[in-house]
């Protein structure tokens, strides 16, 4: 699937940082780059794109008019230095809001964002009454005993390793199924779970505070291993990051 995109932004160096980030991704394309939203109002009018990098502080007419003055939007991922815009640009249906400067992490968390909903061609607004084939992109079949278990990730707090078997924690109970960790993380949405520990993976949508080496989710600390730690301490932060 090919993914045409718009970069709309005042700053060259911010375009040539979204520029640049998009080349390492696969089956992304580039329909063109604009300096103001006239520009980018033409741009849509001639040619496809399925997302939008926009900037909100440009002449003539800022991000969010231009947003409001589109009928039919494509996915927007906003790009600027002000977070005050946050709430409003949300409102408006925005799949991310990445604070200036960018890092690659945040950005990876973003792209994943927007492929998930092209391929399942579910837009934003949809997403609180998905159906069944966009419920089925947001969660995994395991096997406990005999039974076939349905788990929606948004469910699950971590993961913890018991050598051939994994644990499966969520809210209201633990699940155990046959599979190690690292064949577990690759059934996980890399964007929301990530590996901290030989032993654990934790979802960082989840995470309620970090103390030191360990990360608390819901009412438990879990260690973060050596080898994991710096990664592991930016992702969590940058995921949160509006």
């Amino acid at each position: 699937m090919k993914i045409t995109c718009l970069i709309i932004d005042d700053e060259p160096l911010a375009i040539n940082i979204i520029k640049n980030y998009l080349a390492r991704f696969e089956g992304f394309e580039i329909a063109g780059t604009c300096e103001n939203a006239v520009e980018a109002f033409n741009t849509l009018s001639e040619c496809h794109v399925d997302l939008l990098f926009l900037d909100i502080n440009m002449p003539m007419l800022n991000g969010i008019e231009f947003l409001k003055g589109l009928d039919s939007p494509p996915l927007t991922i906003i790009t600027t230095a002000y977070r005050e815009y946050a709430v409003e640009s949300f409102e408006l249906n925005v799949i991310d809001y990445l604070i200036k400067p960018i890092s690659f992490s945040r950005f990876v968390k973003a792209i994943n964002k927007a492929k998930r909903l092209l391929k399942s061609d579910a837009a934003p607004e949809k997403e609180k009454n998905s159906s069944e084939a966009d419920s089925a992109q947001r969660s995994i079949f395991i096997k406990v005993d005999k039974k076939m278990i349905r788990l929606a990730f948004d469910d699950i707090l971590y993961i913890e390793s018991l050598k051939d078997y994994v644990r499966i924690k969520t809210l209201h109970e633990d699940f155990i199924t046959h599979e190690n960790l690292g064949g577990m993380g690759k059934l996980l949405p890399s964007d929301q779970f990530l590996r901290i520990h030989r032993s654990f993976a934790i979802n960082l949508e989840k995470v309620k505070s970090i103390e030191g080496n360990c990360v608390e989710v819901f009412g438990k600390m879990l260690p973060i291993g050596r080898n994991y730690q710096k990664q592991t301490k930016q992702l969590i932060l940058d995921s949160c990051s509006c």
